[in-house]
């Protein structure tokens, strides 16, 4: 098998401010694994928060992929993959993720099967995804939300964490007036203390919010689960549900863990979190990084399995370079496509 690299930058339509931080681009690492004139395509997006810039993403696909000379096919790096045989245990989740999504879209391909019948799913994925608006005035947020109702989404996820809570729940407040039928997701990125959550969350509740993500700083899940064991809105678990040991901790303790397969390592490991939670009363939310259709294409063909979705990322792009999973009316959808269903967008160079 041979595999190339290619590094592209991803410029955002609009910045998106989140309680830590603003974006208005990032950089993708795109990796193409081709075997017997059939090619495979994975992505791995550069993340301050998990200290991944464009070269370290480089350096560490290329030392994963040095490793497929080994294997006489795709199927069979595969599962050396899942064994922890091909990457080191210090490889990053999302090198882990972008290296299995370019294999597992070569072993569909070569199956003639979609990801998700090799997922064991005998019907294409289709859902309702969350459309972000991040922190920002109350006219543009209105504005926001009036426009995404309009195009078909039904769920809303608003960022939270600005210095003066106040303005949060000004935020929801006109979102909520605006678009009066949407569920309303909730995201303060670990902004709030404790006593700021207890005051705040009754009054979120009010205001019709469906659940809230990591309303605390992560490091302490047994602080959260406390906070989940009184809250009066549903508690789901981000920053501290990274990985199966983090998702079985938190287990019967929150109301949810958001999965993203650029944090756990693939669509393996979020398979794996969704069996060690199953039955526990906490459920499954499938969560992304802002990344193009290529990066978020794995994640829904799990669509189907989740509570919560929320794989907009690659809506929030200036341009998508990759088509193929839909979103722009609301609703993401794994294609019959063999592999992961996902071409170069209309005037891009062929894949």
């Amino acid at each position: 098998m041979k595999a190339t690299q290619r590094t592209v930058r991803l410029d955002l339509a609009e910045p998106l401010r989140i309680s830590r931080s603003t974006m208005a681009a990032r950089d993708a690492v795109w990796l193409t694994v081709e075997h017997d004139g059939l090619r495979g395509h994975g992505e791995a997006v550069t993340s301050v928060y998990y200290g991944l810039d464009a070269g370290t993403l480089e350096r560490l696909l290329a030392a994963v992929a040095t490793g497929f000379r080994r294997f006489r096919d795709p199927e069979s790096a595969l599962d050396a993959l899942r064994a922890g045989e091909l990457a080191g245990e210090d490889t990053p989740p999302a090198v882990t993720a972008a290296v299995e999504s370019a294999l597992l879209d070569l072993a569909g391909k070569r199956a003639g099967s979609p990801v998700h019948r090799l997922l064991g799913a005998a019907t294409a994925p289709v859902a309702a995804t969350a459309r972000t608006i991040g922190i920002t005035s109350p006219v543009r947020a209105a504005a926001e939300a009036r426009c995404l109702t309009a195009s078909g989404f039904a769920v809303i996820k608003v960022k939270a964490g600005a210095p003066d809570p106040e303005e949060d729940v000004e935020r929801v407040r006109v979102i909520r007036d605006a678009a009066p039928r949407a569920r309303l997701l909730l995201d303060p990125n670990g902004a709030w203390t404790t006593a700021q959550a207890d005051a705040l969350l009754p009054r979120f509740a009010e205001l019709g919010v469906e659940a809230v993500e990591q309303p605390l700083a992560p490091g302490d899940p047994e602080a959260l689960g406390v906070l989940a064991a009184r809250s009066p809105l549903p508690v789901i678990a981000d920053e501290d549900a990274v990985s199966l040991e983090d998702a079985r901790r938190l287990a019967g303790r929150v109301h949810g863990v958001n999965v993203k397969l650029a944090k756990c390592g693939g669509v393996h490991a979020a398979l794996r979190i969704a069996e060690a939670i199953d039955g526990s009363g906490t459920a499954l939310m499938l969560g992304c990084l802002t990344a193009s259709s290529l990066g978020l294409a794995p994640a829904v063909h799990l669509a189907d399995r989740a509570r919560w979705t929320d794989l907009d990322g690659h809506l929030l792009l200036a341009h998508d370079p990759w088509a193929g999973i839909g979103g722009t009316d609301g609703f993401v959808r794994a294609s019959g496509l063999a592999g992961l269903g996902v071409r170069r967008s209309p005037g891009e160079e062929a894949a």
